[in-house]
Formats: C-alpha cells, sequence, structure tokens
C-alpha cells in the first residue's frame, strides 16, 4: 500500500460518524410530566450504582460495563463486548 493509498483509508475513516450512548437505567413517566421538567430536573431511574451498564453505538449495543468515579470525573469500564446484538430491554 503506498502512502498516498494509507492517507486516503485515514481521510475514509476520519468521515465515519458513529453515535455512542450509554444507558445508565430506564424511567417511565407520562409526556405531560416530562414537559413540565426545567433544565436541572432530576429523573430517577430504574438502576442501582453498582448495576451494570449499556454501550450503544449507533442505537446498537455492542458493550456492557460499569459506571467508574474518579474524583470529579466520571467514566464508563468495559467488562464485556458485545459480539451478536442483544436486547437491553
Amino acid at each position: 500500500m503506498s502512502a498516498l493509498e494509507v492517507m486516503e483509508s485515514v481521510t475514509a475513516i476520519n468521515k465515519v460518524h458513529i453515535e455512542i450512548s450509554v444507558v445508565l437505567g430506564r424511567s417511565r413517566m407520562p409526556i405531560h410530566q416530562l414537559l413540565k421538567m426545567g433544565r436541572g430536573a432530576v429523573i430517577e431511574l430504574d438502576a442501582q450504582q453498582d448495576e451494570e451498564i449499556w454501550v450503544l453505538a449507533n442505537n446498537i449495543p455492542i458493550a456492557r460495563g460499569e459506571i467508574v468515579v474518579q474524583g470529579d470525573k466520571i467514566a464508563v469500564s468495559i467488562t464485556d463486548k458485545i459480539r451478536n446484538f442483544e436486547s437491553i430491554a
């Protein structure tokens, strides 16, 4: 592979956009209640602090993990990669 081909491949990869999401928990509420919420509102989730979380790429589950808190920073530690498409429901 020539240097030009490598640069073209890198440029093509840089144009790929992936949305990464982390699902910490779920909550159900009527739409009218959601619409009343303002900035800073707190939504109670159905998850506990030490429960497993899901990592999604373009809304497709790709990994499971756990929340890690270090000082004032929050991170996700990946504990398991998902090989087959699984449901998070």
